[in-house]
């Protein structure tokens, strides 16, 4: 051990054992001092050491009790009658047993009983916190809570004789949040390289002693291991060196308390990391803004200027493996990675450039983040064949799983770095940066903006495993918690507390750097409702001062789970974000034109159908007769959909009453719940659930064509693009894009995600789908995957796409269809055909576009008619206009010849003639 370690280490001891506390006018030494002295600071060699090892271990116990600030604790649930301590141990040695005194402690502080008012903001965000004693720590012991804080800490319930009446730890961001508020203001966390050398900043507050380590390369032995210096007013451990060390690697040696651990020495990465060697093992050291990490032109590259308000977007959903690991006119080194989207003869660029011709605006990619899930080096992938019914398929896949080189990435490592299995040497923490920033270049001049899918509100793993990065730098603070201490799944992995202030500044400089370093466009927030909407408005604010300009941001709102109904805070969610000009997912109008819900199997997935694909007009096996009403009330979500699900609009509805989207029930929820049309976000689908060519596999018909179902797929696609608010696509959705029934391929490998641009296969019947997710429905299955029938022919996958593209130039052609407030909507926007004696089957909308900005015509109406039969809709109030078909129906070679053929304005009765299954729209 050098000098310079040594004096670094006992530092850190003494502020751990805190010399003498004064308590209560009497004394408590610190001790167990001969214990701790054995633990020594780490050497050159502990930089390749196991990720973890544990010191000194100590008893598990749960975290009953809540840190409300630096000085009170709540207790919820516990018995008043007795005396409360705190004890700690700074080498983890406390043993509490009911019954006994409490040993192994370095002392204990003697609590009292709070009975004053909590100070607002306390008592709002531990409003979830149960009622129980509320106890406060001695005022003389508050200059040392931050030493206490790097210790095992117990909070004990003693009887009059000493001995433990009952026993638990605390959840400390309460705590930590006070003590150490300052952190929020530091810009600098991770490696900063510059002028005056490399310097490292890690926010570990609760830190015993920190060192950094540092490499030549993202393998071998370390070079160099240096003793960082603690700040007490931030929580902040920084090192420095005079030397440039970019190209070099590094992780952090945190010694730490873990609960249910013990004191442990963790070998660990930099939650700011911005790039990683293989597999993520080691953080890498670079400058973003150097010229060596930009591709040639990135600086003058300008972005696509699509998109002046945010109903303005239409977006592209696609995952960056998805898009080239099939596509043989990309060569063979860049398939499935960043470098595909750089070959621009390629055809799924070509694909990608012809929807920004037709009006696309934005692709949005999956999580491109570093991953935990996929192994960046020596993963596999599966050669499945077999029947269009076998299980042959999906076995092969799931026996590789762990191993493959597919995963959609919900699954974050490091938020601020690229994922490396998309780079084309994921060793060199270099390559992965300059060749995510070549694939934004070119997608940017195709025209095309460029969104990310992020997941702030979970991460991959916890706790003390190899690949959690956040708890084992700060233990306990970086998740929510249940009431015993244990971490929250409610989104299926370990979800993230964005109301710490220290997470919810992860997630913002997290953004932040996308968007000013990588020029992200726009953000997709997986599982928003789980973030506090005060959070996201920061967000907004910063990522919009760091760049100069708008960045989008929709999400998620789902509103369930632990935080559910405001429980902890004022959601990101559907109800909640109204007003914020941040978009959310909207399942109303998604719902009723598929038909049931993702949750539905067995028969259900038949019975329920939707507006676009048979309800009670065209009922299939399953469905039985419905009640007429049924469809009639589907037409009305679907006008509210085209309405932009906004609170306030008003429209006749199928009982002849005129009622506010907000006044109409759906599920126990408004429609209507956005303020403005930017705040809703249209789908029918994304890369959740079966896809709308699968569903549809059991709405429709058994005997439906190929053509006709490529014609209820079109359906689908105009209802989401002429809605008010954004337009959201799958990637394939233009293709009829088969997953082959699966309604989960997050890890159902390349076999079930395939896209195929030369549009001569949708992939449906390549096997049963994965059973994990879709075994109990097999009986249902293998004769739908069995029947060649179903499966659509080239001409039938060309006519859905070239449909799709004329839907987008309509929409891109005039702003009536991307209506900038509720207040336009509502002037602007009207139904015809409504009340008890509509024809249910046809929807027919008006915009006004007399004096709007970019309207390009007086007027428009829009038929949607998704019945078996041509129909004649007369409306008086349009008699004796100059209706004509939208020039994109009347051009040569528009993709439905039939709107040219057969739809008519008659002047003199108003009324409109539309074909059967088919979008028409009229200008004036």
């Amino acid at each position: 051990m050098s000098g310079n370690e040594n004096a670094v280490w006992k530092r850190a001891l003494a502020l751990s054992l805190g010399g003498t506390l004064a308590i209560g006018g009497a004394a408590a030494q610190a001790g167990n001092a001969a214990n701790a002295s054995t633990i020594v600071a780490p050497g050159l060699d502990g930089c390749t050491a196991p990720f973890a090892t544990v010191l000194q271990a100590s008893s598990a116990s749960d975290a009953r009790g809540h840190w409300l600030n630096r000085q009170l604790i709540r207790w919820p649930g516990a018995d008043a009658a007795g005396s409360f301590k705190l004890y700690y141990s700074a080498t983890g040695q406390l043993k509490a047993t009911v019954g006994a005194p409490v040993g192994g402690a370095d002392g204990a502080l003697a609590l009292s009983a709070f009975n004053g008012t909590l100070p607002a903001d306390v008592a709002q965000r531990f409003k979830f916190v149960g009622s129980g004693p509320t106890l406060a720590l001695p005022t003389e012991a508050l200059p040392r809570l931050g030493a206490l804080h790097t210790q095992q800490l117990l909070l004990v319930l003693e009887a009059a004789d000493g001995n433990v009446l009952d026993a638990t730890s605390l959840q400390s961001a309460g705590a930590l949040d006070d003590l150490y508020a300052a952190a929020a203001n530091a810009a600098d966390l991770g490696v900063s390289v510059g002028k005056a050398g490399t310097a490292f900043k890690l926010w570990a507050p609760t830190a015993q002693q920190v060192a950094v380590c540092t490499y030549d390369s993202g393998s071998g032995k370390a070079a160099a291991i240096t003793p960082m210096t603690f700040d007490a007013a931030t929580g902040i451990w920084s090192a420095a060196t005079g030397a440039d060390l970019s190209g070099h690697y590094y992780q952090y040696v945190v010694d730490v308390f873990a609960r249910n651990s013990g004191l442990v020495r963790n070998l660990v990465t930099d939650p700011y990391s911005i790039s990683l060697t293989t597999d993520s093992k080691r953080s890498y050291i670079a400058d973003l803004g150097s010229a060596k990490l930009k591709p040639a032109g990135w600086d003058q590259t300008p972005l696509p200027r699509k998109v002046a308000a945010q109903p303005d977007m239409t977006v592209y959903e696609l995952h960056v493996r998805d898009f080239s690991i099939n596509d043989s006119t990309v060569s063979a080194a860049h398939r499935g990675k960043y470098a595909a989207f750089t070959e621009a003869g390629s055809n799924g660029m070509q694909h990608l450039a012809a929807l920004s011709r037709a009006g696309m605006t934005d692709i949005h990619l999956l999580p491109v983040y570093d991953i935990g899930s996929v192994p960046e080096q020596g993963c596999v992938t599966p050669a499945p064949s077999g029947a269009a019914d076998s299980d042959a398929q999906q076995a092969l896949v799931a026996s590789s799983q762990a191993r493959d080189c597919y995963n959609w990435g919900y699954d974050p490592y490091h938020y601020s770095a690229p994922e490396g299995s998309y780079a084309s040497d994921p060793a060199d923490g270099a390559r992965r940066i300059v060749e995510f920033r070549q694939m934004v270049q070119a997608l940017h001049r195709t025209g095309l903006r460029v969104g990310m899918d992020v997941v702030y509100n979970h991460t991959y793993i916890a706790g003390q495993n190899e690949k959690s990065v956040l708890d084992r730098v700060v233990p306990g603070y970086y998740h929510r918690l249940n009431a015993k201490g244990e971490i929250e799944r409610s989104t299926c992995c370990d979800n993230t507390a964005t109301e710490h202030r220290m997470m919810g500044k992860l997630m913002i400089d997290s953004a932040a750097l996308w968007a000013k370093q990588y020029k992200i466009d726009s953000f997709r927030f997986d599982l928003m409702g789980h973030q506090p909407r005060a959070a996201m408005e920061q967000l907004q604010a910063r990522v919009d001062g760091d760049t100069g300009r708008h960045v989008n941001l929709i999400g998620e709102g789902w509103n369930f789970g632990e935080v559910a109904d405001g429980a902890r805070f004022v959601q990101a969610s559907q109800l909640s974000l109204n007003g914020s000009g941040i978009g959310t997912f909207s399942d109303r109008a998604r719902d009723f034109v598929r038909g049931g819900g993702a949750g539905d199997s067995g028969a259900e997935l038949f019975s329920k159908q939707g507006y676009t694909n048979g309800l009670v007009y065209a009922p299939n096996a399953y469905a039985g007769q419905r009640p007429a009403g049924e469809l009639l009330h589907a037409a009305d979500m679907v006008r509210a959909g085209l309405a932009g699900s906004l609170r306030t609009y008003k429209m006749t509805t199928a009982d002849g009453a005129s009622k506010a989207l907000r006044d109409i029930d759906y599920g126990g929820q408004p429609t209507g719940y956005a303020s403005e049309p930017g705040e809703v976000v249209n789908y029918v689908e994304n890369h959740d659930n079966q896809t709308l060519f699968d569903i549809n596999v059991f709405k429709l018909p058994l005997a439906t064509s190929g053509a006709e179902r490529a014609r209820v797929q079109t359906l689908a696609a105009a209802i989401n693009a002429f809605s008010q608010g954004v337009a959201y696509f799958h990637a394939g959705f233009d293709i009829l894009r088969s997953k082959s029934l699966d309604r989960n391929s997050f890890e159902s490998g390349d076999w079930f995600n395939r896209l195929d641009w030369t549009y001569r296969d949708n992939y449906y019947g390549v096997g049963l789908p994965p059973a994990a997710d879709n075994g109990k429905d097999y009986a249902l299955l293998r004769p739908l995957l069995a029947n060649a029938a179903i499966k659509p022919a080239p001409a039938d996958i060309a006519f859905a796409r070239d449909a799709f593209r004329d839907l987008l130039a309509i929409r891109s052609s005039s702003t009536l269809f991307r209506l900038r407030s509720a207040a336009d909507v509502q002037r602007r926007l009207s139904f015809s055909n409504t009340g008890p004696q509509q024809v249910p089957t046809v929807i027919v909308a008006h915009l006004d576009g007399v004096g709007y900005p970019g309207a390009r015509y007086k007027g428009i109406t829009y038929l949607i008619n998704v019945g078996l039969d041509a129909q004649r809709i007369s409306v008086p109030a349009q008699a004796h206009k100059g209706w004509r078909l939208h020039p994109v129906h009347s051009r040569a070679g528009a993709a439905d010849p039939r709107p040219a053929r057969s739809a008519r304005y008659d002047a003199a009765s108003g009324s409109f003639t539309v074909p059967a299954r088919s979008a028409v729209v009229f200008v004036d």
